[in-house]
């Protein structure tokens, strides 16, 4: 039976009371954030207290510059006892997603991924959507609440980066959403977020991956060996796709004892998340998009004669599991 948005909203509410201590955990990202402040303006006076939780180590300069100008209050789950709470939401993101998600009991799931059946007493999932941002903001507007500047601002950025300015997936709501937002957002703060990707330290990586690149077929390889931030390998990653033969770009470099593989194409090739989970899968966390994909690999998973410390071999490694499985449609 198909849910109207009032009939959502009153089913969210009806999870919560007044003494309530609520959680609410994501892996860091713009629509994650913008939706968890959603959720935090939705439940205000309505339960005890809130906390904003994320898995992930935040570095991406443009995260950073949405977390500092929006003012959105993050502790790292390292910091969390979860004892002290007592309702739990999981947004933009499920169980499945991540260990420590597994370990959670959560009352609420709200997400725009595809479904993997969490359980829980409330779930909305909506792949179809094109951020979990659009869903809040139906959540918003169905409990008459006007957005602030600052949270109609992370809203209105989140869904203009998971859409990738309406690029991928989109629907409708989608673009209503946006049309709504854009009355209460301070664009030129968005504009400002949007265009802080880039630190220093990050262009001896470009200087790197341009020496080192490596063409095949259409496919732009790139190994950076160690980075300080796995992000650089995205900011590449969407760089190469700018030249005109490139049609797939795969930029990948090792943190924190883990590879990263990040994937993109231009949409006219195999979905670039079936590739990467095809490619990569059996060795940790793989998949994404039709032109967005991501593998999270620990380096204790990967094959015995998979020598990481030898760039040309490697890369040769990365390319045969990749070129066999990304071809045309």
């Amino acid at each position: 039976m198909k849910l109207s948005h009032r009939e959502r909203l009153q089913l969210f509410y009806d999870r919560f009371v007044g003494s309530d201590q609520v959680l609410v955990l994501m892996n860091a990202d713009p629509d994650a954030m913008a939706s968890a402040m959603a959720i935090k303006r939705l439940l205000w006076r309505k339960v005890a207290g809130i906390t904003l939780a994320h898995t992930n180590v935040i570095r991406r300069p443009d995260n950073l510059t949405m977390i500092r100008l929006l003012g959105i209050r993050l502790q790292h789950v390292d910091t969390i006892d979860l004892k002290r709470h007592n309702r739990f939401i999981l947004v933009d993101s499920q169980p499945d997603h991540h260990d420590y998600f597994r370990q959670v009991a959560f009352d609420v799931i709200i997400d725009h991924h595809p479904d993997t059946a969490p359980a829980a007493p409330f779930v909305d999932i909506r792949p179809r959507y094109g951020a979990t941002a659009t869903l809040m903001t139906e959540y918003l507007r169905s409990a008459r609440i006007k957005p602030s500047k600052k949270l109609a601002t992370g809203l209105f950025h989140a869904i203009k980066t998971d859409t990738r300015n309406f690029e991928r997936q989109t629907q409708i709501e989608d673009v209503v959403a946006f049309q709504y937002l854009f009355r209460y957002a301070n664009i030129p703060l968005a504009r400002h977020i949007e265009q802080a990707d880039l630190q220093m330290n990050f262009l001896k990586y470009f200087s790197q991956a341009i020496a080192d690149r490596r063409f095949r077929k259409g496919k732009m390889f790139v190994y950076l060996g160690a980075v300080h931030n796995p992000d650089v390998c995205v900011l590449l990653a969407e760089f190469f796709m700018r030249i005109d033969t490139v049609h797939w770009s795969i930029v990948s470099g090792i943190c924190d004892k883990r590879l990263t593989v990040v994937f993109r194409n231009d949409g006219l090739r195999r979905n670039a998340g079936d590739v990467a989970h095809e490619s990569f899968g059996s060795f940790g966390s793989a998949g994404g998009h039709q032109t967005m994909a991501r593998g999270e690999l620990p380096l204790a998973s990967l094959p015995a004669s998979v020598d990481t410390r030898d760039s040309r071999k490697f890369l040769n490694w990365l390319i045969n599991r990749v070129q066999k499985r990304a071809g045309t449609k």
